[in-house]
């Protein structure tokens, strides 16, 4: 994996045609077809590279919006991607592996728990990298919730290794985890629709060393073609992952039924949680608002005792701990 700076450097790079590859997935969803692995690294580079004009931009990405990402486009558009991520390393002396929390959903009708889920675990002594976008209309983001907690967005990797030595939750936006991506994000607000990388994002991994990555889905349809990925065309190396279908998009437990969690490592898939039909017990107490400062008050009571944590949650977080001191201990940790 490379930094960031390294992609970026290449925008001056030559321009490269991408007609070839927008007739083969530009023909409709039926008549499309997918890209190698190898052309979808080559495309998805100069994309992330500047390389490519707007209107071929624009194209792709409703091409592939409308086509759907194949096993071997996401493996190729994500190897892509690791040359414009910022390498980050993991706390050599802790007994946990990095928990990597993707947070680009956010909250519309409940309260976004995902700073819950982060804070229960950096009090465990697991380092914890939530990445999101800084704000999204309409929606209460991870960040604006840690700002009101007064946990302010991480911005170099050497602040991220200063906040994890400190035992503290580390936020870092994707314009700082990788512009790049981000600007590829910020083509939903002009075409007004997602592009596969708000898939991508979610599947990051940033750390040099193996970490436990929470994944979401919102679309069934995602499941198999996560799970595929997941289990024959990710890197051996990266290391192992919770699939689950989340809370409004977010990779945290709801305070509602339960949701299924899937473990995958070393390319096998265990069930750790089965979806729950009915509730197991009492409702869980949730936020009165969904507002960050409602939020984040309501998530402070939580971590003072004041409220109880949610049981799904709380279950939640005993699995990451389990796995990510297994993953730790796997390398000799």
């Amino acid at each position: 994996m490379m930094n960031h700076t390294t992609g970026m450097n290449a925008v001056a790079a030559q321009p490269l045609s991408a007609a070839r590859w927008i007739k083969e997935i530009g023909r409709g969803k039926d008549g499309a077809r997918n890209m190698t692995r190898v052309d979808a690294t080559t495309l998805y580079a100069a994309m992330l590279a500047g390389r490519v004009s707007q209107l071929e931009l624009g194209a792709i990405l409703l091409s592939m919006r409308i086509k759907g990402e194949s096993v071997d486009e996401v493996a190729g558009f994500l190897a892509a991607a690791a040359d414009f991520l910022l390498d980050l390393s993991a706390p050599v002396e802790s007994e946990f592996a990095p928990v990597v929390i993707p947070s680009y959903n956010g909250a519309r009708k409940k309260a976004n728990l995902t700073p819950l889920l982060a804070l229960l675990l950096a009090q465990a002594g697991v380092p914890v990298l939530v990445h999101g976008v800084a704000d999204d209309p309409g929606r209460v983001t991870s960040a604006e919730i840690f700002a009101a907690l007064g946990i302010t967005a991480a911005q170099s990797a050497e602040h991220v290794s200063l906040q994890m030595a400190a035992q503290q939750p580390v936020f870092m936006t994707i314009q700082t985890l990788s512009p790049a991506l981000a600007n590829q994000l910020s083509m939903r607000r002009i075409l007004g629709v997602r592009n596969s990388a708000h898939t991508l994002v979610k599947l990051l991994q940033p750390f040099t060393t193996p970490v436990l990555r929470l994944n979401s889905y919102t679309h069934p349809e995602y499941l198999n073609m996560l799970s595929e990925y997941l289990l024959h065309a990710a890197p051996a190396d990266a290391g192992e992952v919770f699939l689950m279908r989340g809370t409004e998009g977010e990779a945290v437990a709801s305070t509602g039924r339960a949701q299924r969690i899937d473990w995958i490592h070393q390319g096998q898939r265990e069930v750790l949680l089965e979806t729950e039909e009915l509730l197991s017990g009492p409702a869980a107490a949730v936020p009165a608002a969904i507002d960050a400062a409602s939020t984040a008050a309501w998530i402070s009571e939580v971590l003072c005792g004041q409220q109880p944590v949610p049981t799904n949650i709380a279950r939640q977080v005993a699995l990451c701990i389990d796995v990510a001191r297994r993953i730790k201990q796997g390398q000799g940790g």
